[in-house]
């Protein structure tokens, strides 16, 4: 097909983007919380398994554990038993309480709201800011995820859909280039409920594509990565 310029790919983008709107009108948060602690655990609880596993396991750990101060003094063993089912618990259950005695000796107890505060954190990086930010916080954050990756790939909205491994920071800058501050975590949330929902990485449903007339990889008969 022929290449597209800039200027088309950014209209097509905005197009696009239209229609998810539609699609996803009141987009959330999957992970479960009341408090920016609350997200913050959670999301790093996140990592190589799925929200809804990790929702399981929260409301018991944040019953236990209801402020920083106690996440802190908390017993690895415990917290390993309570999040055992989600994976990777020993080093999971090092990163929370880890965190929270970063928050209690560094922070004053209150969770940071700026990147570079919040990535100090153990086993915080840019994504988990990010979302924690956006959603906690109201702070224009764009969390990318392996949903985030792939979509924004099949749909060619960035220079480098074809980079393997994907960089997710060079996504973030490109993204976000073409957004204005206010829509980033509703556009992340939006890209990510569309790899849910349709998008998927192995079997894509091109065929119920809300995206599929201008999908360049549903055009080219490419649906999968």
């Amino acid at each position: 097909m022929p290449r597209e310029s800039k200027r088309a790919r950014l209209a097509r983008m905005h197009d696009e983007y239209a229609i998810l709107c539609e699609v996803f009108p009141e987009p959330r948060c999957a992970l479960d919380f009341e408090t920016p602690l609350q997200l913050l655990v959670a999301t790093v609880l996140s990592a190589q398994t799925t929200d809804r596993r990790v929702n399981t396991v929260t409301p018991t750990l944040f019953a236990e554990y209801p402020d920083v101060e106690a996440l802190a003094a908390a017993d690895p063993e415990r917290v390993e038993d309570i999040i055992h089912p989600i994976g990777f618990h020993h080093a999971k259950a090092r990163n929370v309480i880890g965190l929270a005695r970063r928050i209690v000796e560094r922070f004053g107890g209150e969770v940071p709201s700026t990147m570079q505060e919040l990535v100090t954190l153990p086993g915080v990086g840019r994504k988990t800011a990010n979302v924690v930010l956006g959603n906690a916080f109201g702070v224009p954050g764009f969390p990318v995820d392996t949903h985030v990756m792939r979509v924004t790939g099949r749909l060619r909205w960035r220079e480098d859909w074809a980079a393997d491994p994907p960089d997710p920071v060079r996504i973030e800058r490109e993204i976000t280039a073409c957004f204005p501050p206010g829509e980033w975590t509703d556009l992340s949330h939006r890209l990510i409920l569309h790899g849910r929902a349709t998008c998927h990485a192995r079997r894509p449903a091109c065929g119920g594509c809300p995206l599929r007339a201008t999908c360049p990889s549903a055009e080219s008969g490419m649906g999968v990565s």
